[in-house]
């Protein structure tokens, strides 16, 4: 389940820019592998924070809600991961990628959610959790000390 695809990072950062990026060979057209690995990049940062609250990857076709947040993030981090191949950064790609980072804390941490109609499926692998098995107590400490 993808959150954005190579077409959208393409309208996010322009034709002439989405080539100087990806360009590596000089061949004057994009290399999709390069903008694929950012994305890939991108979705697994963003799953790494939701994971803690969340079954990820999240369905953005159940919460539709979601999606263009998600998305919106997703392409934050992805024009960062691409900028950085050809520095300088621009101050506002910088910006974007920590407000992104920022928010997915927030969500991570609880104070803030996802905007979902419907509740989303929530983490089941949340560490061990100890459940007391076995008949009830026979004898209390107090009745122990008088052997």
């Amino acid at each position: 389940m993808s959150y954005a695809g190579n077409t959208d990072v393409e309208e996010r950062l322009g034709s002439t820019l989405y080539v100087q990026l990806t360009d590596d060979a000089g061949t004057g057209s994009a290399d999709e592998d390069k903008v694929a690995e950012a994305l890939l990049g991108a979705e697994g940062e963003v799953n790494s924070y939701l994971g803690r609250r969340y079954a990820v990857p999240i369905d953005v076709s159940t919460y539709s809600g979601v999606a263009a947040v998600l998305k919106s993030v997703t392409l934050d981090l992805v024009e960062y991961r691409l900028h950085t191949r050809r520095p300088p950064v621009p101050d506002d790609v910088r910006r974007k990628k920590e407000a992104a980072v920022k928010w997915l804390e927030r969500v991570a941490s609880g104070r803030a959610t996802l905007p979902a109609a419907n509740e989303i499926q929530g983490n089941q692998v949340d560490g061990i959790i100890g459940e007391v098995v076995g008949s009830d107590r026979v004898m209390s400490r107090e009745e122990l000390e008088d052997l």
